[in-house]
């Protein structure tokens, strides 16, 4: 049955049947896919736990039938892991039994009829705008401070720019802390950036952002980055790029001080961005473009969070409303 992993279980991965495998595969989706770091990361968690169980099923965890990948499924399911765990595990199987079958490693694919769990439909909760408003007043004061050429005051200049940036395009995390600073044009409020396998795509900025930006950018930028130098937008206080992970700790403080809702996280930003723009009169099209959504569907749960553009195009639409 799964279970957590333990610090001895981890450092033993390495001797377990298969593992060389699941390394090559874990080095492919980042090399052929440009797969994220954390994505890889992911992956790779979740196939040793797969190994580990084969291991004391006494399975060919290549080997393994359709029912038996069942019963890891139910085995999970019985030690009350989430469903969407349970789906995501299913669906890093299903992506390695694809990548051994494909390279020629087995003929074996139990995975891929596999069916995983139900999840009920669970809707976003966005930010409203004005959550969003308290958000970004945390770090707004550090502009009367701009001249003070502090590592404080430069720190608050970066986390403003990067949230006003983010509410103002609703980039993901990963795309503004992988935003270098030739992907930047502020003189036409637009920024490049890289979304899921690596497509690229162009975002607008608004003038408030911009105007935060450019004072990170004169005040805040050289001072973290001392006498070093780096090609990334934003930087860490020790002048390399500002990591996601590093952002999301971020974004959890300034929560706090903003005495908002811990669950929010910065895709929060994104999903208040998202239903802004429909809430405005933006089209789903337009929307999904912005977004970088690779389908219209993933964009169109927007529509069920946004009551008033429904009220709006009701009214429109047969005015008797």
């Amino acid at each position: 049955m799964p279970s957590a992993e333990p610090a001895a279980e981890a450092a033993a991965d390495e001797s377990l049947p298969g593992w060389p495998l699941v390394e090559a595969f874990c080095e492919a989706i980042a090399l052929e896919r440009g797969a994220s770091p954390h994505t890889v990361r992911s992956y790779r968690n979740d196939l040793a736990a797969y190994l580990r169980w084969a291991h004391r099923m006494q399975l060919d965890p290549l080997a393994v039938k359709h029912r038996q990948l069942r019963r890891y499924l139910a085995d999970m399911d019985a030690a009350a892991y989430e469903r969407t765990t349970i789906n995501r595990h299913l669906s890093a199987l299903r992506s390695f039994f694809k990548w051994l079958n494909v390279t020629g490693c087995t003929e074996n694919d139990p995975a891929g009829a596999l069916q995983g769990p139900s999840i009920p439909s669970k809707l976003p909760k966005p930010m409203t705008d004005a959550e969003a408003s308290r958000l970004l007043e945390v770090h707004a004061a550090a502009a009367a401070d701009a001249q003070q050429g502090t590592m404080s005051a430069a720190k608050e200049l970066r986390d403003q720019a990067l949230l006003e940036f983010i509410y103002a395009s609703g980039v993901r995390v990963s795309e503004a802390a992988s935003l270098r600073l030739a992907d930047v044009d502020l003189a036409e409020r637009t920024a490049k950036v890289f979304g899921k396998g690596s497509k690229e795509r162009i975002v607008l900025i608004h003038d408030q952002a911009v105007a935060a930006m450019r004072a990170y950018l004169a005040h805040g930028r050289p001072v973290l980055l001392g006498s070093g130098a780096s090609d990334a937008f934003f930087v860490s206080a020790r002048g390399g790029r500002y990591s996601a992970d590093s952002i999301r700790q971020m974004f959890k403080r300034t929560l706090a001080q903003a005495g908002l809702d811990r669950s929010y996280s910065p895709h929060s930003l994104r999903h208040a961005f998202a239903t802004e723009m429909l809430d405005g009169g933006a089209d789903l099209r337009s929307v999904q473009e912005m977004l970088g959504h690779a389908s219209l569907s993933t964009t169109q749960i927007y529509t069920h969070v946004s009551p008033e553009r429904l009220r709006a195009v009701h009214g429109r639409a047969y005015p008797r409303a």
